[in-house]
C-alpha cells in the first residue's frame, strides 16, 4: 500500500503545480498530527531523492497547519454515525459526507465506485482537508499519526486558527470525548 501511495504522490506532484497554502503561524501547545501520513512520508522521500530541487518549495507549500476538532472516536462506524446525527440535531451543525458512505464489505468509508466527479479516488477513501464547519466521519490516522488505520473520528470542523477551533470545542462541551489537534494537512493539487 505504501508503494501505491508513493507512486500516486509522484504522479500527482508531477502532474500539477500547487498554489501556496496559507500556513498557520500559531505555535501554541496543541497535539500535532500529520495528514496523509503515508503520502506525506512518501513525498519527503520523493523530495529528498529528486535531482531537480526547483519544485521543493512548491511541494512544501502544499501543506497547511490546521486545527481539527474531533467530537469522538471509535472503531464502530454505525455508532459514530448515530452520534453524528444526534450532534447535528442538538447543535445545528450541518453534516457533509462529501458523497462518501461506509462499504461494509470493504470495511471502508469511501466514494462510490463509479464516482463521476473524481475517477482517481472513486471507490476509495478521500479525506476532508479544507477548513469547514461541518460534521463528517474520517479516519483519525489522516490527521494524527499512530492512531490506527481503522480508527474513525467524528470531525466537527477544520479551522485555520486555534481560537476558532477552541470556540468550536466549547460548543461540544461538556463532552468528555471532544478534543482538538493541530494537524499538517496536504492541501496541494491531487490531479
Amino acid at each position: 500500500m505504501k508503494i501505491y501511495h508513493l507512486i500516486l504522490l509522484t504522479v500527482l506532484l508531477a502532474a500539477c503545480k500547487a498554489k501556496p497554502a496559507k500556513i498557520a503561524q500559531d505555535t501554541s501547545k496543541v497535539k500535532t498530527g500529520k495528514v496523509l501520513s503515508a503520502s506525506y512520508k512518501a513525498s519527503s522521500k520523493v523530495v529528498s531523492a529528486a535531482a531537480d530541487t526547483t519544485n521543493i518549495a512548491e511541494q512544501l507549500d502544499a501543506f497547511a497547519n490546521y486545527y481539527v476538532v474531533i467530537a469522538d472516536t471509535g472503531s464502530n462506524y454505525y455508532q459514530l454515525k448515530d452520534k453524528m446525527l444526534e450532534l447535528s440535531k442538538n447543535t445545528g451543525i450541518e453534516i457533509d459526507t462529501m458523497d462518501r458512505y461506509y462499504d461494509k464489505k470493504k470495511d471502508l468509508i469511501k466514494l462510490p465506485d463509479n464516482y463521476p466527479e473524481d475517477d482517481i479516488f472513486a471507490g476509495d477513501y478521500f479525506m476532508r482537508r479544507n477548513p469547514s464547519e461541518t460534521l463528517s466521519l474520517e479516519y483519525l490516522d489522516s490527521y494524527k499519526d499512530n492512531s490506527g488505520k481503522k480508527m474513525i473520528a467524528l470531525v466537527s470542523g477544520i479551522y485555520q486558527n486555534k481560537a476558532s477551533a477552541d470556540s468550536a470545542l466549547v460548543v461540544l462541551q461538556p463532552s468528555k470525548t471532544a478534543f482538538a489537534i493541530k494537524s499538517k494537512i496536504y492541501v496541494g493539487c491531487l490531479h
